[in-house]
């Protein structure tokens, strides 16, 4: 039981709360409880610490599967503590395997587990399509640590947060305090360091750009007696921004592109040429047999396009086997089509603009990989699907440790909120609230240039973590 707490209270250390110091203590807790025991019990005391922190800090599943996807209360339930339970095997696979590897307590608490920890984390980013949401990387946004995510990105900041928790337990349970004091200074000092160290540079002046928030319900927005309404919302204020870039939501309007009224897309795109730039429309757009989650370009720049690539299991496509879920969820066009993998950004406003749509920017290589070639970043997103929960305010902190790591500035613009531009250092310039109908105007600065993470993206520490789990059994089989 102590340890389902001890996760749970590490979700305080994410967004909204951000209390990341509370995180290394729930990890130096952790570690406490895996230093001695047998990898059966390292097993269960890791599951129950996963099961914690991800029945705590992704439960707003369950708001997208009943409130908004009409799956019954018990069935909804059921499945977010399923889905809760099987993210926690992660965690539980860590600790069984820093258990099986025999180390002194300095190499255990220090390199042993950290890198059990960010190898499962890594895991969790790709496997079934990934779902790496509650990576503890993120925690440490907004504070010193995170000067070493444009080096590693967020797995280095996961390996540097659980090794600060090594050292936090070594400096209670050994005799060595005062190397364990200039250990932690070391690691937090050096973080903090990398702060000063600009990998980009601006590219060209700054543009006007306008982020719009619609807020429109989410059980309205398929309606097609909302239709006119939501158009005329969105059109209004395009029309009232002088921006050079206009922005919009995802799906901003329900309907496929080629059945809208051509008038509306004509009033659209006069709002952009009036400014002499381009606007952004996040809109369902059919091809052939096949539909995508896409963001089509109007303005005076040429006509282009972007396709979202890294779709939602359940919410946007369905995997094989599972087509009766569809008897059970009522979510309008959960089948999407699967964009391809080379979409070079989109040339506009006189930037080079890679977007990317809802929860894609939870990737982080594959931003990385769009990044390299573009001058900002763009997320256009609907996060109406899980209310008032905690899920905004986390997605918002995961777009900042997106900027940071690529060293560019990250404007995202959602239909309920949290809207906002962040600079390439995480900071957020300007954000609306939540559930308001408005416009966000910021000057964006574009940026060009190369952090070693858009070079090397998150093998680096992945590696680095393989190398001493596999040294250190090597070097028990030698012993043995």
């Amino acid at each position: 039981m102590s340890s389902f707490l001890a996760g749970a209270a590490t979700v305080l250390a994410f967004a909204p709360a951000g209390v990341f110091p509370l995180a290394a203590a729930t990890f130096a807790y952790l570690i406490h409880l895996w230093m001695h025991a047998p990898p059966r019990l390292c097993f269960w005391r890791g599951f129950w610490f996963g099961f914690g922190l991800y029945l705590a800090g992704v439960s707003w599943v369950y708001v997208s599967l009943h409130t908004f996807g009409g799956m019954p209360l018990p069935l909804a339930a059921i499945a977010t503590v399923g889905f809760c339970a099987f993210l926690a095997l992660f965690p539980a696979a860590a600790g069984w395997l820093q258990a099986r590897i025999p180390a002194s307590n300095l190499v255990r608490a220090c390199l042993l587990i950290p890198s059990a920890w960010v190898l499962f984390e890594w895991t969790l980013d790709w496997i079934l399509t990934g779902f790496p949401w509650m990576a503890i990387g993120y925690a440490s946004v907004g504070w010193p640590l995170q000067g070493y995510a444009p080096l590693g990105g967020v797995y280095l900041l996961s390996f540097a947060t659980v090794a600060l928790a090594g050292l936090l337990w070594l400096m209670v349970h050994s005799q060595r305090k005062a190397e364990c004091v200039m250990g932690i200074v070391a690691i937090v000092g050096l973080g903090q360091a990398l702060h000063a160290v600009q990998w980009t540079k601006p590219s060209g002046e700054p543009i006007s750009a306008a982020l719009l928030q619609g807020n429109i319900e989410q059980e309205m927005k398929f309606s097609p007696q909302r239709y006119a309404g939501i158009f005329d919302s969105y059109a209004r204020l395009a029309e009232s921004s002088g921006a050079k870039l206009i922005v919009l939501p995802e799906t901003a309007l329900p309907r496929f592109y080629h059945r809208i009224d051509p008038a509306e897309l004509a009033r659209l795109e006069a709002a952009a040429r009036s400014n002499g730039g381009d606007l952004l429309l996040g809109v369902p757009y059919a091809q052939g047999e096949d539909y995508y989650n896409s963001v089509l370009t109007l303005g005076v720049s040429p006509q282009q396009s972007y396709h979202k690539r890294h779709l939602v299991a359940f919410g946007e496509y369905i995997p094989p086997g599972f087509g009766w879920v569809l008897q059970i969820l009522h979510i309008p066009m959960s089948d999407f089509g699967r964009g391809s993998a080379r979409q070079p950004p989109l040339a506009v406003a006189g930037q080079r603009v890679a977007v990317n749509i809802c929860y894609e920017d939870v990737f982080g290589e594959e931003i990385a990989r769009r990044a390299a070639d573009a001058t900002l970043l763009v997320n256009m997103s609907n996060v109406a699907w899980f209310g008032d929960s905690l899920a905004p305010a986390q997605h918002l902190q995961i777009a900042r440790l997106r900027a940071i790591e690529t060293g560019r500035m990250h404007l995202t613009a959602t239909n309920t909120g949290i809207t906002a531009a962040i600079d390439r250092d995480g900071r957020v310039l300007k954000f609306l609230p939540q559930f308001a109908e408005a416009r966000l105007e910021v000057a964006a600065q574009g940026y060009e240039g190369m952090t070693p993470y858009l070079q090397l993206y998150d093998w680096p520490i992945v590696l680095f973590s393989l190398l001493w789990l596999a040294l250190f059994t090597i070097r028990a089989r030698f012993i043995r």
